[in-house]
């Protein structure tokens, strides 16, 4: 194997931005371990009806998916969402290197009808409802604000700038479309670079009543684990079931065989948990028992055992970067940018508590980057910048893209990007709903 190496400089990072000749991609691998140690017991995502995604290779290995690529790619965006303290300052550094969109899901109402909606909405009792009526309605709007108001940041969105709840916020949606038109019709990145930026970094689709543009993941991340035997699990919930009388049980039994609901779905009977439940079509398929005996795949998943080590494997993926395009001039600007965010994301150190029963830790000391050429082996890079460093890098290459971010000014005189915020409209969503995509419109007789 090669020991072959080169040591990372400012004019290498901007080569691998911009140089067509460059290499294709920078390349991490994590090996991972549970808390518990090597060989440790995992609990991977649960899908609808498969239980664990797992293959069999063909010397039989099992290897199991322990973050899949868009799940990895939703724990990273929010590294750059604002984080503020009681005194509304700023926590995270990396807010400040792209744009704070949020959409208020749930705005003040603000119609003719708007204290009577006011009123409805905070009160817990005909009481209460009586004592807010007295208060004046901008008193009510504070209080809306205080103990009902929701937010979304662009950055927590499954679709991020293509997410329906985008195409329901009719102060948002021109910005995304102008940008997406652009886009797709000129393929000028600019726009959406200046306002969804993190939607080029980990890949959009305009798929919902848009242009259909599609991008690639710049930065992909995904965690799997090798040598993987799957476990069971079984469990028995005891209610409170004994403790009742007679007459009690009695009611409760007459009460739940008029409804036509089982006592123990309710908790007040007993109930093994061993089979798991799985969609109608997929329990025709996949029977309790099979053959006189349990069928293992149907029962309640435990598990897997990693006899062999979990990786996680990150690519930046400087082929589709340098596919990026901006107006006269802006090209360089908006790859450099990217990549700078790309870089940050990429080796942020990730808490890698997953999900209940899944708690991993990096294995190594250090990470050990690979540069990847077109043709022969991966080099290894050393001297890879340090978070620091890559935040100054960020912040430089952020600028060309601020000066279209509004501004305010904090309690020290100095200019900082504000939220954009938008109102979520409930009544553009209905539209959504009831709107007929073409295809349906085509086969409705």
């Amino acid at each position: 194997m090669s020991t072959a190496e080169i040591t990372a400089t400012d004019e290498l990072l901007d080569q691998w931005a911009t140089d067509p000749n460059g290499p294709v991609a920078l390349h991490l691998k994590q090996k991972l371990l549970p808390v518990e140690g090597e060989g440790g017991v995992i609990f991977p995502p649960t899908y609808a009806d498969i239980g664990y995604n797992i293959d069999t290779l063909s010397d039989g290995t099992k290897v199991a998916t322990i973050d899949s690529v868009g799940s990895q790619a939703n724990r990273m965006e929010p590294i750059f969402k604002s984080i503020k303290n009681e005194k509304d300052e700023e926590l995270n550094p990396l807010a400040a290197l792209v744009p704070q969109v949020e959409i208020i899901l749930n705005p003040v109402p603000d119609d003719k009808d708007a204290k009577k909606k006011l009123v409805k909405g905070l009160a817990s009792s005909e009481e209460i409802a009586k004592e807010l009526e007295k208060k004046e309605i901008d008193e009510l709007k504070q209080l809306w604000i205080a103990n009902l108001e929701r937010r979304q940041s662009l950055l927590d969105l499954a679709h991020r700038s293509a997410d329906a709840v985008v195409k329901a916020t009719p102060t948002l949606l021109p910005h995304i479309s102008n940008a997406f038109q652009e886009l797709n019709r000129n393929g000028n990145a600019t726009p959406l670079c200046a306002i969804a930026p993190t939607s080029l970094l980990f890949g959009v689709w305009d798929s919902r009543d848009g242009t259909g543009e599609k991008r690639p993941r710049l930065v992909r991340s995904i965690i799997r684990a090798w040598d993987v035997e799957p476990l069971f699990s079984a469990a028995q919930f005891n209610s409170a079931w004994k403790s009742l009388d007679e007459a009690q049980q009695e009611e409760l039994e007459k009460e739940a065989k008029a409804k036509k609901v089982k006592l123990s779905e309710k908790g007040f009977a007993d109930a093994p948990v061993v089979f798991r439940k799985v969609g109608q079509d997929a329990a025709k398929q996949m029977t309790v028992f099979r053959n006189g005996s349990p069928n293992p795949e149907r029962r309640t998943l435990g598990g897997v055992l990693a006899k062999g080590p979990i990786y996680r494997d990150v690519t930046i993926n400087l082929v589709a970067l340098r596919a990026l395009r901006g107006a006269d001039g802006e090209t360089e600007q908006i790859r450099k940018y990217l990549l700078s965010l790309g870089l940050l994301a990429a080796t942020s150190e990730l808490e890698l508590s997953l999900r209940e029963g899944c708690l991993l830790r990096y294995a190594d000391e250090k990470d050990e980057w690979k540069m990847v050429p077109r043709r022969g082996v991966p080099i290894s890079i050393t001297g890879f910048p340090d978070r620091d460093d890559l935040v100054k890098l960020a912040t430089t290459a952020a600028e060309p893209f601020k000066a279209r971010w509004p501004k305010e000014k904090d309690n020290a005189g100095e200019e900082r990007p504000i939220p954009l915020e938008h109102k979520f409209d409930l009544a553009a969503a209905k539209k959504i709903v009831a709107k007929k995509d073409a295809e349906e419109e085509t086969t409705t007789p």
